[in-house]
């Protein structure tokens, strides 16, 4: 775990252990990563990502007490960030789609791809464990390096790489049962 992910992990807890400056330093540090994550999809010039700085921000709070104080207060920090920005694409009427790279590779199905392509990738990734999701999406699909994920979710590289690999091989097998039904 960096020394990041334990000070805003400890942060947390002690702010819902009812510590309030604990709970001011955490939001400030929130924002500023929020900021960053917001901008670096956005463009630093969106105006767009300090509204969704704030509603993230409004969120963590309204939403605290679901945090899990076993798991990695970044993970679960991006993941309300990445909701908050598909909400925004959404309600923008913006179709984002997100490559997920080399997937025919790694798992050889020459039809993943297209079938992919025709489900909704969020939906999906609520298939998956909470390791194997936050693995593909900060890898895959926001485009973090190995490093990076694991920096974020407090995993090692060998377990983000481990993740992507199951995970990608849980969501062909539920994509060919997706494929299967069709085919009925």
């Amino acid at each position: 775990m960096t020394d990041l992910e334990s000070d805003l992990r400890r942060l947390m807890i002690a702010g819902l252990a009812g510590d309030r400056n604990a709970y001011r330093k955490l939001l400030a540090a929130a924002a500023d990563r929020l900021r960053q994550y917001y901008w670096r999809r956005l463009g630093r010039e969106a105006v767009e990502a300090e509204d969704l700085v704030q509603e993230t921000l409004m969120a963590i709070h309204s939403k605290r007490e679901s945090y899990d104080r076993s798991m990695p207060f970044t993970a679960w920090l991006h993941a309300i960030a990445r909701y908050k920005l598909v909400d925004h694409y959404r309600r923008m009427k913006i179709k984002y789609s997100a490559a997920i790279n080399d997937v025919d590779e790694m798992i050889g199905a020459d039809w993943l791809g297209d079938s992919l392509a025709a489900l909704d990738v969020e939906e999906l990734l609520c298939e998956l464990s909470d390791k194997h999701r936050a693995a593909i999406s900060l890898t895959k699909i926001e485009g973090y390096s190995v490093a990076e994920a694991a920096q974020i979710s407090g995993q090692s590289e060998s377990a983000i790489k481990v993740g992507v690999h199951r995970g990608m091989k849980r969501l062909a097998e539920i994509v060919e049962g997706y494929k299967r039904n069709e085919d009925r």
